[in-house]
Order: structure tokens, then C-alpha cells, then sequence
């Protein structure tokens, strides 16, 4: 069985290699492409032991909640959301204005390393749905990492 999962037919063969390709430079578990209603839409990982609709709708609720919070500060929504285990961390963040990425992933790979990672992942999946890159997650045109390669990067978290 593979171990990649796309339920709806909508849900691209480009946006099932992003989420393969996404999973394998970031060394995590799990990636889940998630609607803001909590439909699961894709998968991509080890997802044996998650019971994935579940996973899927209290995401989405976990989002609204935080939403809520954001309000409270004064901020119109977060982009990304941690929540951290001793063994498991749960990474959400926003894909345009429609979906929801949501990594899986354990003590082998860093925060540093996903969130390093989701930014370019976020932007090809959001061109791929055609909502747009929450403007949090762009860079900006003159970063002073703009010359950094992914093999420099790799190199770091090696």
C-alpha cells in the first residue's frame, strides 16, 4: 500500500508530489492537506496508528479556536500553529484561504527544519488551489537567505 492518500479527485497529482516531496526534505511522519471544514482532502506519511478523520476535524476546529485567540490579540488570524509532545509535535498552518497543512513529526527532525520547509511547500500548494500565500508566510524580495541553497540546508540539519 502506498503511503500516499488523495481522497477527492480535485486534489492534484502536483499537490500529492508536493506533499511527497515536502515530507521526505522535511524528515517528518505525517502531512496531511486538510479544507478549513475539516475534510481530510490528501496524505502523505505513516498514518497507521491516526485515526485521520478525526485528526482532520479537530484540526480544523484547533484553527477556528486559535482564530478566536488572534482576535483577542489584535491579529486578524496566525499563520502557523505548534503544539509540542514529548514524543509527537503537531505543526498547522495556513494554505491560502481554503486549506490547512498539518505535519506530524518526532524528535528525529527539528521545528526549524519543518517550518523551514512548510514556506515553500505552503506556496506551491496554495498556487495549486488558487488561494493565494498568507502574506505571514512570504519572504521578503531582498531576504538575506536568498542565496542559500537546499543543500546548504540540508547540510544543517544533517
Amino acid at each position: 500500500m502506498s503511503d500516499n492518500h488523495f481522497i477527492t479527485s480535485s486534489v492534484s497529482k502536483e499537490m500529492e508530489t508536493t506533499l511527497r516531496r515536502f515530507r521526505q526534505s522535511a524528515k517528518v511522519r505525517a502531512a496531511f492537506l486538510i479544507d478549513r471544514n475539516g475534510q481530510l482532502m490528501g496524505q502523505t506519511g505513516d498514518t497507521s496508528s491516526m485515526d485521520t478523520t478525526a485528526m482532520a476535524a479537530l484540526t480544523a476546529s484547533n484553527i477556528a479556536a486559535s482564530r478566536a485567540i488572534a482576535e483577542l490579540l489584535g491579529e486578524a488570524e496566525f499563520s502557523g500553529v505548534f503544539h509540542e509532545g514529548t514524543e509527537n509535535h503537531v505543526y498547522i498552518c495556513l494554505v491560502g484561504t481554503t486549506a490547512l497543512l498539518v505535519v506530524v513529526f518526532d524528535t528525529q527532525t527539528s521545528l526549524g527544519l519543518v517550518r523551514l520547509r512548510v514556506k515553500k511547500t505552503v506556496r506551491e500548494l496554495a498556487d495549486l488551489l488558487g488561494g493565494g500565500t498568507p502574506v505571514s508566510m512570504e519572504e521578503p524580495a531582498l531576504s538575506p537567505f536568498a542565496e542559500i541553497t537546499e543543500e546548504d540546508i540540508d547540510q544543517l540539519f544533517r
